[in-house]
């Protein structure tokens, strides 16, 4: 090789690696538009991590949340209580920026969304009227359950029905599900275990005192997930990384243990 065709070579060489490097620093620089309102669906009742005082607000763990991140990201953001369906619905077809919503984070949903690092570990549960005398999974057999369409504790239902016998009925949200079982229709319901634990404990819900759990999963297994932020699969980038951001700092102030112990008392 002559001399001037290694200098071009080496130059050539250079503008390659200059060129990758400009790319990698624009692909890591996402960020967010701080001129922009960005819509945050959630959803409705699905205490203590969303749910809607009698005025209309929405308040919770994931409301908390949100609002501090944004606080602290300097993002302006609007909340829109929906429905978990409706929620999700709302980011794949454009008209949410993001959704919060006691979203566990699964392989089938990756396909379709972009997962924030997970901000809370949850499992799911099994249970029943509180004077019920099913003690287990066994007591199920030839009666009918209710879950919740579309979550993790609907998929762990599911995925054990043929082996205890029971049939599945499907609602839309959290509340008409518990009521469900309280009038008798359904002799069970499954849920996210610390939404369960926190609706029987709270003096103010519906149904304290009133459902009691039986058995949950393993906390080891496909059904105990975290839970995450997330957004359509390859947009809002920006939104999803200063997510990040503000979960970090506030685990590293002590914020975040706060929030979640003025819902959930730990112990």
């Amino acid at each position: 090789m002559s001399k001037m065709k290694k200098i071009l070579a080496l130059v050539c060489a250079g503008v390659l690696v200059a060129s990758v490097a400009v790319l990698a620093a624009c692909s890591s620089s996402a960020s967010v538009d701080k001129n922009k309102t960005y819509v945050i669906a959630t959803d409705t009742a699905f205490a203590p991590f969303e749910y809607q005082l009698p005025d209309g607000s929405s308040v919770g763990i994931d409301m908390d949340i949100i609002k501090a991140i944004a606080e602290k990201q300097g993002i302006k953001i609007e909340i829109k209580a929906l429905g978990f369906d409706a929620a999700l619905q709302s980011v794949q077809s454009g008209q949410a920026d993001g959704v919060i919503a006691g979203m566990s984070i699964t392989d089938e949903r990756k396909k379709v969304f972009d997962f924030s690092d997970a901000y809370y570990d949850s499992t799911v549960c099994c249970a029943v009227g509180v004077d019920s005398d099913i003690a287990g999974m066994e007591g199920l057999q030839g009666k009918k359950v209710a879950v919740k369409n579309g979550t993790m504790s609907a998929k762990w239902a599911d995925s054990m029905k043929d082996k205890y016998g029971y049939t599945v009925t499907t609602f839309e949200t959290s509340d008409i599900m518990y009521q469900d079982v309280l009038s008798g229709n359904s002799v069970a319901c499954f849920e996210d275990t610390p939404v369960m634990a926190y609706a029987i404990s709270n003096p103010d819900s519906a149904i304290s005192g009133k459902l009691k759990i039986i058995n949950q999963a393993d906390e080891k297994s496909e059904f105990a997930t975290p839970y995450g932020f997330a957004v359509a699969k390859g947009k809002n980038a920006g939104l999803l990384q200063a997510f990040n951001a503000g979960l970090k700092d506030l685990k590293s102030s002590g914020d975040y243990d706060k929030i979640i112990a003025k819902y959930i008392t730990v112990g």
